[in-house]
């Protein structure tokens, strides 16, 4: 793994005591979490462990019941579009695409944030329109060509295989000039040579100076990537260290594999709260359209081709590696 080193490091997101409740469930619980410059950091857990939740809380598509969230000292407001303009992007674990756009479209859905052109600009297309436009056409197609996509700016988005729809979907969200990117499951689905591309498109990423936090259940993938990995387990944070710490770690491994531990949840418990999480996104306006699209988006605007959500989580332990820790296909026994 390479680090960028930096002469000044600064927090740019910081969250504090962030907890949420669905009714009386509490799927987070005074979750702690810090991202410095030039840092990539991975967020894991077993299924359940509430990790979407908290990234659902710090971009602004839920309100915590508990706590703040801080973009470069600021806290946030619980609006997934001004928390865009502030500085944060993310990505989703099912692919939020508008299918009938082409590829470039996308990108330039994810620039309305910081272009200032009006209604009545847009309707009169007056010089300062026109230039605005094409500063976000040149834009849009450096971002396609730092992806990989440029070739196929003409093609609509439904028709990309699915890596390069994922490859895509960064695109649009560095679109909005982030200095905070969250990826959510960047690499589910992806063969193994994709994996490779996506970690080293990570990479490039962060050498541009955009700090990452990352979800992921390829831990391979993650304890090659990132500088700090945190560990949530039944909505509080385990652990956190570097990938050789939170590795042998014993309360980690015995997570994984499924070791009962004082408090430890139920099927019936962690199940309880996947539903919950599920209720509050099909009640949630916002979870329409992504972070990065206009809020007039409509459900039809989603990708018909995005793959199904994950299956349920494989009830058989996972094997591991001398007996010290998990394989790298993580606990769902996803492939790398």
């Amino acid at each position: 793994m390479t680090t960028m080193t930096t002469a000044t490091t600064t927090t740019v997101l910081e969250a504090s005591g962030v907890t949420m409740r669905f009714g009386g469930l509490t799927a987070v619980r005074a979750v702690d979490l810090t991202v410095n410059t030039g840092e990539i950091v991975g967020l894991i857990g077993p299924n359940g462990a509430g990790k979407t939740t908290f990234f659902n809380c710090l971009t602004g598509l839920y309100v915590p019941t508990e706590g703040k969230v801080a973009y470069k000292g600021t806290v946030l407001p619980a609006k997934p579009h001004l928390v865009t303009t502030a500085g944060i992007a993310r990505t989703f674990q099912n692919i939020r695409l508008f299918a009938n756009m082409t590829v470039l479209e996308n990108v330039l859905v994810g620039r309305h944030t910081r272009t200032k052109e009006g209604l009545w600009s847009a309707l009169l297309r007056g010089p300062g329109f026109k230039k605005a436009e094409a500063a976000s056409h040149a834009r849009a197609m450096e971002l396609l060509d730092f992806v990989g996509l440029a070739h196929k700016a003409d093609h609509l988005s439904r028709n990309l295989p699915y890596g390069e729809q994922r490859k895509l979907e960064i695109a649009r969200a560095l679109a909005s000039e982030p200095g905070l990117l969250l990826l959510d499951e960047p690499t589910a689905g992806m063969n193994p040579q994709e994996t490779r591309a996506a970690e080293e498109l990570v990479f490039a990423i962060r050498d541009q100076g955009i700090a990452v936090l990352v979800i992921e259940h390829d831990m391979r993938f993650i304890f090659n990537l990132c500088d700090r990995v945190a560990v949530l387990v039944q909505g509080e944070k385990l652990v956190e260290g570097t990938s050789d710490v939170v590795q042998a770690d014993e309360r980690v491994i015995a997570a994984y594999l499924g070791t009962p531990f004082e408090g430890a949840p139920g099927a019936a418990e962690v199940a309880e709260v996947e539903a919950a999480e599920a209720h509050q996104e099909g009640t949630t306006p916002d979870t329409a359209a992504p972070d990065t699209a206009p809020r007039a988006a409509t459900p039809a605007d989603t990708p018909d081709t995005a793959p199904a959500a994950d299956p349920p989580p494989d009830t058989a332990p996972p094997h591991h590696e001398d007996g010290a820790t998990p394989r790298a296909t993580g606990p769902e026994g996803k492939a790398p």
